[in-house]
């Protein structure tokens, strides 16, 4: 047994395979969850999600007029690649080989685990990239990825009609005077006017959810009484929203980091307020990164494996100096097919 035994892409993809079927997956990977396709490209057909047009008259042996295909966008766009390394250096090849010569599994079992961990944190990585491009589009209608000389840029995926802010008094940070329930229930009810689908779920962070468990309209129409004594939790003001609008509100902090050594921040902004329908809102489409081509092609002497769908795990020793290479690569972005359904609120 040498080294390439123990590290190389199949076994690592098996060790994040069955470490990942624990972790509680994000948000956005049950709105949009993951589909593969076959190349860079990604098309789709967004429809406007209208109300229903009643069949015209017409008269017996006439020719049947033909009705146009309204509201009917055909989105097409090549799909951003994300790729990554780690090396395993002649130091740490030379410690894993002294533990495999002596035969101690003690020293060589976390040796190992640690390089299938950093492999399995590149993973993650790709798994980041998909929430933040996710959350985008829920919080802004649009998706920005730049670093490194790199710019992605696919606006448009909203209307401006979708998209509203609240000033003055109206603010939810105004917690004395606004009225986020008249707020959220004309957003409802344009929404249905509009689409016939009505939203029924919502997103907001921490923040925003503070200024609405501190709203005193709230208090006092849960208890018109003594509204303002009235004691408020997350279970309780849910409660109110699910009974009072039929709406299920989810609070949503996961964080990142957008780089080693960088300060975290959070998927979803603060001061921002997302209506959307039940059911998926569409799909995150993986395409196929030169890695997973040259797996169908046995073009390349490396080990390559296919983990969440559509990210390449591929391993490769270098001759001089004597390394073994992880890359990890993803070509992914979402689409947005109930896109016409949402809404996004800022409301502060």
């Amino acid at each position: 047994m040498n080294i390439f035994d123990l590290i190389n892409a199949q076994e690592m993809g098996v060790y994040y395979t069955e470490a990942a079927s624990n972790q509680i997956p994000y948000l956005g990977e049950v709105l949009f969850p993951p589909k593969k396709k076959l190349g860079l490209n990604l098309s789709y057909i967004k429809g406007s999600q209208g109300l229903p047009v009643m069949l015209a008259p017409a008269a017996f042996d006439a020719k049947a007029p033909v009705r146009d295909r309204i509201g009917v966008d055909k989105l097409e766009t090549e799909m951003p690649f994300f790729r990554e390394s780690m090396r395993i250096g002649e130091f740490d090849r030379q410690q894993i080989l002294m533990a495999m010569e002596a035969a101690n599994k003690d020293i060589l079992k976390p040796m190992i685990q640690k390089i299938f961990d950093d492999a399995g944190n590149l993973v993650k990585g790709v798994n980041v990239v998909a929430e933040r491009m996710r959350m985008q589009l829920l919080s802004t209608g649009k998706i920005r990825i730049k670093a490194d000389g790199v710019d992605y840029d696919y606006p448009g995926f909203l209307k401006s009609s979708q998209m509203s802010s609240l000033a003055g008094t109206a603010k939810w940070s105004d917690t004395e005077n606004s009225n986020p329930v008249q707020d959220i229930l004309d957003l409802m009810e344009g929404a249905e006017d509009a689409t016939g689908n009505r939203p029924t779920r919502a997103i907001c962070t921490r923040k925003t959810w503070g200024y609405l468990l501190q709203n005193e309209k709230i208090k006092k129409d849960m208890n018109p009484i003594g509204g303002l004594n009235i004691i408020m939790t997350d279970n309780v003001l849910k409660q109110y929203f699910l009974d009072k609008l039929g709406l299920t509100v989810v609070v949503y902090n996961k964080k990142f980091l957008l780089k080693l050594g960088g300060a975290s921040q959070q998927f979803f902004p603060d001061n921002v307020f997302t209506l959307i329908p039940d059911g998926n809102l569409g799909n995150t489409y993986f395409g196929t990164t030169p890695e997973e081509a040259d797996l169908l092609t046995n073009a390349s002497q490396a080990k390559v494996s296919i983990v969440n769908t559509g990210t390449a795990l591929t391993t490769y020793a270098e001759p001089h100096p004597v390394n073994v290479l992880t890359i990890v690569s993803a070509i992914c972005l979402p689409s947005f097919e109930s896109a016409d359904s949402v809404r996004i609120l800022t409301v502060a």
